[in-house]
């Protein structure tokens, strides 16, 4: 009898470099690729209508590729510890493999859908593919998890790799007609069928021949060589843009890493943002805790303040602080959000507004095409002096600083804030400072055209080293 497994996708929807697939296309005669269209994901704490904008139309992909290699892609609705055993006891599957993940939810269900194959004589397989390195290869000397990411990146650096797996030509799997007859089986909802809150034009196209497109575009040498001076700055087109394949696997960050290695300061630097990547991956993995709470616990007892206005300013860009607002605009309208914006925009939330961090990550998670829990989770940490960054609580951004900064001329401002559009470089990331009079020749007039500051950063800055001070010794 031929030999039949499952190959379970989740958040791993591409062919290319696919360690579970090639385990199964080795264990099996016939592989039957299935997605689960999972309540407790799609409806549950993280409700994304971005993501699920493009998780299907990524979906649609893989089942176009899957099909054009001799496989149906099956789809089912429900929980997995009991939609997947029963495909499996109907196509007489003994083996399902499946990419392994890291976030608590995923950990859980992994354990409950092992024990339910384990009722109809089948097996879970995991695999890696989802990072560069799992969670338990990066380690101290004393094989204990690192929680500084320096000496975590330099032992990254170190480890072997394994080589960048090609896509199978043939996928031997139910014919088309066999999968949509499968019990439980339901039709791919159409893509359309989602209504993201972004703008669509503004969206990435999904699938995995737009994802490694873009990856081939962005591993030039002309692009990487400015990536490592140009990544920061808020105005120009200076990253990769990958995030949201990442995110869904569409590239897998072995394949990426592998493309845009070389010599410079450029590809040494995007070599770095994939480390960071995986270890907030394992900081999750080894500390779930991290999912509801501080890393240093400590920081759970910060005065957090109740203040409803103050967090509708923030979240709809209106804080009267340009740079704030940009990023908080752009994250509505697109989805996504440069990484320096992000960092600006929680530093913002946490220390000016001392806002509860967790306000802002789930606002993020509302709304980002590339929401992933764990890097999230660690960029919020570390923004809020919460997570496990060695500098201490009083990193605290100065908003108007940062924005001369990385947006010298003002043009990420503009994009975003069309009402700051003919305030002069000098005043555009501090527009209450302009005498009464540029304001009227500039078109914009604080607190009429675009608002004043709802804090002042000076005395929130105090505010907030003093609450993190107090909770430091309660």
């Amino acid at each position: 009898m031929p030999r039949t497994a499952l190959l379970w996708y989740r958040r791993d929807l591409r062919l290319h470099d696919h360690p579970a697939l090639h385990a199964a296309l080795a264990a099996a005669d016939r592989v039957v690729p299935v997605f689960i269209l999972d309540p407790g994901l799609l409806e549950g704490r993280w409700p994304a209508p971005n993501r699920v904008w493009f998780m299907l139309g990524a979906l649609a992909a893989l089942r176009d590729g899957l099909a054009a290699r001799g496989a149906s892609l099956v789809v089912l609705r429900g929980r997995p510890m009991e939609v997947l055993p029963a495909l499996a006891a109907t196509v007489d599957a003994r083996d399902v493999f499946a990419t392994r993940d890291v976030s608590p939810y995923a950990r859980t269900r992994d354990r409950q859908v092992g024990t339910a194959l384990g009722a109809v004589d089948a097996v879970l397989h995991l695999r890696g593919g989802s990072l560069v390195a799992e969670p338990e290869e990066v380690s101290s000397a004393e094989s204990r998890p690192l929680t500084v990411f320096t000496p975590y990146f330099r032992r990254w650096l170190g480890l072997a790799r394994r080589d960048v797996l090609p896509a199978p030509g043939v996928l031997p799997g139910l014919p088309a007609d066999a999968a949509g007859r499968v019990p439980g089986a339901v039709p791919l909802p159409d893509p359309d069928s989602a209504v993201p809150t972004a703008d669509r034009a503004l969206l990435p196209e999904p699938g995995e021949a737009a994802a490694r497109g873009r990856l081939a575009r962005w591993a030039t040498a002309e692009r990487l060589a400015g990536y490592a001076d140009g990544r920061d700055r808020l105005g120009v087109d200076g990253t990769s843009r990958l995030s949201a394949d990442l995110r869904w696997g569409l590239v897998s960050p072995l394949a990426a890493l592998d493309a845009t290695s070389g010599p410079g300061d450029g590809p040494a630097a995007f070599a770095r943002e994939l480390a960071w990547r995986d270890f907030y991956a394992q900081v999750l993995w080894h500390h779930p805790h991290v999912v509801r709470g501080a890393f240093r616990p400590a920081f759970d007892a910060v005065p957090w303040r109740a203040d409803p206005a103050a967090f509708d300013a923030w979240r709809e860009g209106r804080t009267g602080y340009p740079v704030v607002d940009a990023g908080m605009r752009q994250l509505r309208a697109a989805g996504w959000l440069h990484n320096r914006a992000r960092m600006i925009a929680a530093s913002f939330l946490a220390k000016d507004l001392l806002l509860d961090w967790r306000l802002g990550e789930q606002h993020f998670m509302e709304h980002l095409v590339d929401g992933d829990v764990a890097s999230n989770n660690g960029g919020w940490q570390w923004a809020a002096g919460t997570g496990t960054d060695a500098q201490p609580y009083f990193r605290i951004f100065n908003p108007v600083a940062q924005g001369v900064r990385h947006d010298p001329d003002g043009a990420y401002v503009r994009r975003w804030i069309p009402e700051l559009a003919g305030v002069p470089d000098r005043f555009v990331h501090a527009p209450w400072t302009m005498p009464p009079g540029v304001q009227a020749a500039s078109g914009c007039v604080i607190g009429r055209d675009y608002p004043r500051p709802i804090v002042d950063h000076a005395m929130a800055r105090e505010r907030a080293l003093a609450a993190y001070a107090w909770s430091r010794r309660a």
